[in-house]
């Protein structure tokens, strides 16, 4: 059996007038969607209309919950409890599932978004709460999660499908977390660079951190940044590459 991954955006997370990323045209070459439920980005109006363009695309549908922070695009860590967690996961795949049901669509997945996936990487009572709360409202939920990182322990542990994922346009650090955004080598500025670097990921299983360190990863799902002013470029790069290379890319739920 040939190899088979996912290919995976961060999108709807516009906000009113705020238009970011060009979700109608990237929702044509990713298989998974990963849709803002309104805490960190995105809105009603935003939710249903990213909903209504994936389905039209045939691209899997997957809540993507983050902290309450419009402001700091739920990029800023919040001291929250693991029971609040639990209760704001809940209640963001709920809106989601709301918007798929009026479509006639089902949520496949949930990836959690920005300081709170990274919070989840090592801090196991939020990761914890995080997948009980996905396992709470529908058992059959994917959850996404950092190859390696205690959200997907915590999924695996409580009897969830996991897929562990790996980033095109983010460098690593030696602990095999990703480089902060404010550091200069946090990102992979070209989509040449980023296809070579995923390549590595499914084929070798493993990536280079930015100190050299050699890291074991596994690549269920590839991540490109919606809100990346290159994600189309980088999505069509990648895409192209891993068919040259006759790698199956479909949907989580796909998996055969």
């Amino acid at each position: 059996m040939g190899l088979q991954v996912d290919l995976n955006c961060d999108l709807g997370e516009s906000y009113g007038d705020y238009v970011i990323g060009q979700d109608h045209k990237v929702l044509d070459y990713v298989t998974s969607a990963n849709v803002a439920c309104g805490y960190h980005a995105g809105d009603h109006n935003v939710m249903a209309k990213t909903v209504r363009l994936a389905k039209k695309a045939g691209t899997a549908v997957g809540a993507h919950p983050g902290f309450p922070d419009l402001g700091g695009f739920g990029r800023r860590k919040m001291e929250i409890s693991a029971d609040e967690i639990y209760r704001l996961i809940i209640y963001q795949i709920g809106a989601l599932q709301a918007f798929c049901r009026v479509e006639g669509v089902r949520v496949q997945h949930v990836k959690p978004h920005g300081a709170l996936y990274q919070t989840a990487l090592h801090d196991r009572s939020v990761a914890e709460a995080i997948a009980e709360a996905v396992y709470a409202i529908d058992s059959s939920l994917v959850l996404f999660g950092l190859s390696g990182s205690e959200l997907i322990a915590a999924g695996q542990k409580r009897g969830l499908r996991t897929a562990s994922e790996v980033f095109a346009d983010r460098t690593y650090q030696p602990d095999g977390t990703l480089t902060p955004r404010h550091d200069p080598d946090a990102f992979i500025r070209t989509p040449a660079k980023a296809a070579e670097r995923i390549m590595e990921m499914i084929e070798q299983q493993q990536t280079t951190a930015v100190d050299g360190t050699f890291l074991s990863m596994r690549a269920d799902t590839i991540c490109v940044h919606g809100d990346n002013p290159e994600a189309l470029a980088f999505v069509k790069e990648l895409r192209k590459m891993m068919t040259a290379k006759q790698i199956t890319i479909a949907a989580v739920g796909d998996k055969k």
